[in-house]
């Protein structure tokens, strides 16, 4: 059979979106009614029944757009949706799913009504299991808010999602790659890894992408490279135990000594009450006496004077006097020869 796939297909051009989802309209519809009723419910926290019975009339107004009824019950503390004879699109039911799951986590009734539209979409995240520690959990999870909610924003304007951090849970809706990107992001939060990085990450990303020449392009190397600091500095580990190698022996080893054998060995077992205190309060001034007399030695160590080269300067001086009173008795012993020889010559 000959192939089919290399065909000119004149209606497939360039200017098409195949990746745009269209509009389903009640038109495209072809089947008719659905032939089975389907229905999600889901509770909600009491705190939560003021706001949702106020802003359930808005509720029910956009979910009858879609063809889908629902029901508010206060005294099970639970919201129903479901389809009817009018339910058109088979997908409208897993959003109204979706919708109800967002009210009973805290979202605004006029953001979640949003994720009836085909291109939103929404994850709850929980994240009291990632982290053990109560303490350590809620400062992870004030740093997904950061200072004045600036974390926050900064994330929701680069990932272009709605983030609210309700609780044990983190609700978000948005295209489904910024979805992927927040969910990284808040794991890694939660593991220890500041969410600042990824903003630093993100911002640059958005800058590449508006440039054309890099978009077939790896951009590795325009990312920052973040190493991780090791708190610790010591390499090599401590050795718990002597592995060294060992004369083997079939013999176990000698047991040790209890407190008790050591104390009859030294006789101590036997002494009464008034001699065991006072035994140990000897001992007790023995070990001040020692500990006095180190103290006392250390502060002596201040007072002791430095050794100084003294001796052969005393030695160098007293050479330099010598040589000098021996220069001076040879020249008295010249002067006085020559005083004896003019007295000799005036003589004769």
């Amino acid at each position: 059979m000959p192939s089919t796939h290399k065909k000119e297909k004149p209606w497939d051009t360039d200017d098409i979106d195949k990746w745009k989802i269209d509009k389903f309209a009640p038109e495209d519809n072809a089947g008719g009614t659905f032939l089975e009723e389907s229905s999600f419910s889901t509770l909600f926290p009491k705190y939560r029944e003021q706001y949702l019975r106020g802003s359930w009339p808005f509720i029910t107004r956009s979910l009858e757009k879609q063809g889908i009824a629902c029901t508010l019950d206060l005294v099970e503390g639970s919201m129903t949706v479901k389809t009817t004879r009018k339910t058109f699109d088979p997908a409208a039911i897993l959003n109204a799913r979706d919708l109800i799951k967002l009210l009973a986590r805290s979202v605004p009734a006029p953001q979640a009504v949003k994720i009836l539209e085909d291109e939103v979409a929404c994850d709850v995240i929980k994240i009291r299991n990632l982290v053990r520690n109560k303490e350590r959990f809620v400062k992870r999870r004030q740093r997904i808010l950061g200072p004045n909610g600036s974390t926050l924003k900064a994330l929701e304007l680069l990932t272009e999602c709605y983030i609210l951090v309700q609780g044990n849970t983190v609700a978000t809706m948005g295209p489904y790659k910024g979805l992927k990107t927040v969910r990284k992001i808040i794991e890694d939060t939660m593991a220890n890894i500041h969410p600042i990085y990824a903003i630093k990450e993100l911002m640059i990303k958005k800058e590449l992408a508006k440039d054309p020449e890099l978009a077939n392009e790896n951009w590795d190397r325009f990312l920052p490279n973040f190493k991780k600091r090791t708190l610790s500095k010591r390499r090599v580990p401590h050795n718990v135990t002597d592995k060294s190698k060992k004369v083997y022996t079939p013999f176990p080893p000698r047991q040790e000594k209890s407190k008790v054998d050591l104390q009859i060995e030294s006789g101590e077992y036997f002494l009464g009450k008034h001699a065991k205190e006072r035994k140990q309060r000897e001992d007790r001034e023995a070990k001040m006496k020692e500990k006095m007399e180190e103290k006392r030695k250390e502060r002596i160590k201040e007072f002791v004077p430095p050794t100084e080269n003294g001796d052969k300067k005393k030695r160098k001086r007293e050479d330099g006097e010598g040589k000098e009173k021996k220069k001076r008795k040879s020249e008295t012993e010249v002067d006085g020869a020559e005083a004896y020889a003019r007295r000799k010559a005036m003589r004769f």
